[in-house]
Protein backbone atom coordinates (compact mmCIF):
# COMPACT_ATOMS: atom_id res chain seq x y z
CA UNK A 1 0.00 0.00 0.00
CA UNK A 2 1.62 3.28 -1.10
CA UNK A 3 2.11 6.02 1.42
CA UNK A 4 0.02 8.44 -0.71
CA UNK A 5 -3.09 6.73 0.62
CA UNK A 6 -2.74 8.54 3.95
CA UNK A 7 -2.91 12.10 2.61
CA UNK A 8 -5.70 10.97 0.25
CA UNK A 9 -7.68 9.69 3.21
CA UNK A 10 -6.98 12.86 5.19
CA UNK A 11 -8.06 15.19 2.39
CA UNK A 12 -11.12 13.09 1.59
CA UNK A 13 -12.28 13.39 5.19
CA UNK A 14 -11.37 17.10 5.14
CA UNK A 15 -13.53 17.61 2.02
CA UNK A 16 -16.46 15.84 3.64
CA UNK A 17 -16.10 17.75 6.91
CA UNK A 18 -15.72 21.08 5.11
CA UNK A 19 -18.86 20.56 3.05
CA UNK A 20 -20.93 19.21 5.94
CA UNK A 21 -19.74 21.84 8.42
CA UNK A 22 -20.49 24.78 6.15
CA UNK A 23 -23.81 23.31 5.07
CA UNK A 24 -24.92 22.91 8.67
CA UNK A 25 -23.44 26.29 9.60
CA UNK A 26 -25.09 28.09 6.69
CA UNK A 27 -28.60 26.83 7.36
CA UNK A 28 -29.08 28.75 10.62
CA UNK A 29 -27.89 31.92 8.88
CA UNK A 30 -31.13 31.87 6.90
CA UNK A 31 -32.80 33.02 10.12
CA UNK A 32 -31.05 36.37 9.75
CA UNK A 33 -33.31 39.00 8.25
CA UNK A 34 -30.47 40.15 5.93
CA UNK A 35 -31.79 43.68 6.30
CA UNK A 36 -28.57 45.20 7.61
CA UNK A 37 -25.25 45.38 5.88
CA UNK A 38 -23.68 43.55 8.83
CA UNK A 39 -25.90 40.48 8.20
CA UNK A 40 -25.02 40.46 4.52
CA UNK A 41 -21.33 41.00 5.19
CA UNK A 42 -21.28 38.12 7.69
CA UNK A 43 -23.02 35.71 5.30
CA UNK A 44 -20.74 36.76 2.44
CA UNK A 45 -17.68 36.28 4.65
CA UNK A 46 -18.97 32.89 5.76
CA UNK A 47 -19.23 31.70 2.15
CA UNK A 48 -15.87 33.24 1.27
CA UNK A 49 -14.23 31.15 4.00
CA UNK A 50 -16.15 28.08 2.83
CA UNK A 51 -15.03 28.43 -0.78
CA UNK A 52 -11.42 28.94 0.26
CA UNK A 53 -11.54 25.85 2.51
CA UNK A 54 -13.25 23.82 -0.21
CA UNK A 55 -10.58 24.82 -2.73
CA UNK A 56 -7.70 23.99 -0.37
CA UNK A 57 -9.08 20.58 0.60
CA UNK A 58 -9.92 19.70 -3.01
CA UNK A 59 -6.42 20.69 -4.17
CA UNK A 60 -4.92 18.46 -1.48
CA UNK A 61 -7.25 15.61 -2.39
CA UNK A 62 -6.58 15.93 -6.10
CA UNK A 63 -2.81 15.98 -5.63
CA UNK A 64 -2.78 13.08 -3.18
CA UNK A 65 -5.06 10.96 -5.40
CA UNK A 66 -2.82 11.67 -8.38
CA UNK A 67 0.26 10.64 -6.38
CA UNK A 68 -1.58 7.49 -5.30
CA UNK A 69 -2.41 6.71 -8.93
CA UNK A 70 -6.19 7.08 -8.54
CA UNK A 71 -6.73 9.42 -11.44
CA UNK A 72 -10.53 9.16 -11.47
CA UNK A 73 -10.62 10.49 -7.92
CA UNK A 74 -8.02 13.13 -8.79
CA UNK A 75 -10.17 14.36 -11.69
CA UNK A 76 -13.24 14.39 -9.46
CA UNK A 77 -11.46 16.50 -6.86
CA UNK A 78 -10.15 18.78 -9.63
CA UNK A 79 -13.74 19.25 -10.80
CA UNK A 80 -14.66 20.32 -7.26
CA UNK A 81 -11.85 22.89 -7.37
CA UNK A 82 -13.29 24.35 -10.56
CA UNK A 83 -16.83 24.38 -9.17
CA UNK A 84 -15.73 26.14 -5.98
CA UNK A 85 -13.76 28.72 -7.97
CA UNK A 86 -16.70 29.36 -10.27
CA UNK A 87 -19.21 29.65 -7.42
CA UNK A 88 -16.91 31.94 -5.47
CA UNK A 89 -16.48 34.15 -8.52
CA UNK A 90 -20.23 34.29 -9.24
CA UNK A 91 -22.07 34.16 -5.92
CA UNK A 92 -19.93 36.42 -3.73
CA UNK A 93 -20.13 39.41 -6.11
CA UNK A 94 -23.89 38.83 -6.44
CA UNK A 95 -24.21 38.93 -2.66
CA UNK A 96 -22.09 42.09 -2.54
CA UNK A 97 -24.19 43.80 -5.18
CA UNK A 98 -27.47 42.88 -3.49
CA UNK A 99 -26.27 44.00 -0.07
CA UNK A 100 -25.32 47.40 -1.49
CA UNK A 101 -28.81 48.03 -2.89
CA UNK A 102 -31.08 50.24 -0.82
CA UNK A 103 -33.79 48.39 1.08
CA UNK A 104 -37.24 49.69 0.33
CA UNK A 105 -40.68 48.71 1.50
CA UNK A 106 -40.90 45.75 -0.89
CA UNK A 107 -37.47 44.39 0.18
CA UNK A 108 -36.76 42.94 -3.26
CA UNK A 109 -33.00 43.08 -2.63
CA UNK A 110 -33.38 41.17 0.63
CA UNK A 111 -35.44 38.43 -1.04
CA UNK A 112 -32.88 38.19 -3.84
CA UNK A 113 -30.03 37.98 -1.31
CA UNK A 114 -31.85 35.17 0.50
CA UNK A 115 -32.32 33.35 -2.82
CA UNK A 116 -28.60 33.59 -3.54
CA UNK A 117 -27.92 32.33 -0.01
CA UNK A 118 -30.29 29.39 -0.56
CA UNK A 119 -28.70 28.65 -3.93
CA UNK A 120 -25.24 28.58 -2.34
CA UNK A 121 -26.44 26.17 0.34
CA UNK A 122 -28.21 23.98 -2.22
CA UNK A 123 -25.08 23.78 -4.35
CA UNK A 124 -23.08 22.92 -1.22
CA UNK A 125 -25.49 20.05 -0.57
CA UNK A 126 -25.13 18.85 -4.15
CA UNK A 127 -21.34 18.88 -3.79
CA UNK A 128 -21.56 16.90 -0.56
CA UNK A 129 -23.87 14.32 -2.15
CA UNK A 130 -21.60 14.00 -5.20
CA UNK A 131 -18.51 13.49 -3.04
CA UNK A 132 -20.21 10.85 -0.90
CA UNK A 133 -21.67 9.14 -3.96
CA UNK A 134 -18.30 9.19 -5.72
CA UNK A 135 -16.55 7.66 -2.74
CA UNK A 136 -19.12 4.88 -2.38
CA UNK A 137 -19.52 4.07 -6.08
CA UNK A 138 -15.99 4.17 -7.40
CA UNK A 139 -13.90 1.23 -6.34
CA UNK A 140 -10.70 1.90 -4.51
Amino acid sequence: MPSAIYPALFFTVAMLVTNAYFLMGGLPLLVLKHETSLDARFVRGFFNVYYKAAIITAVGASASYALWGRFTFALGAAALILVALLLRRRLLPAMQELSNQPHGPDDRAIRSFRRVHMAALSLNLVQLVVVVWGITQLSL
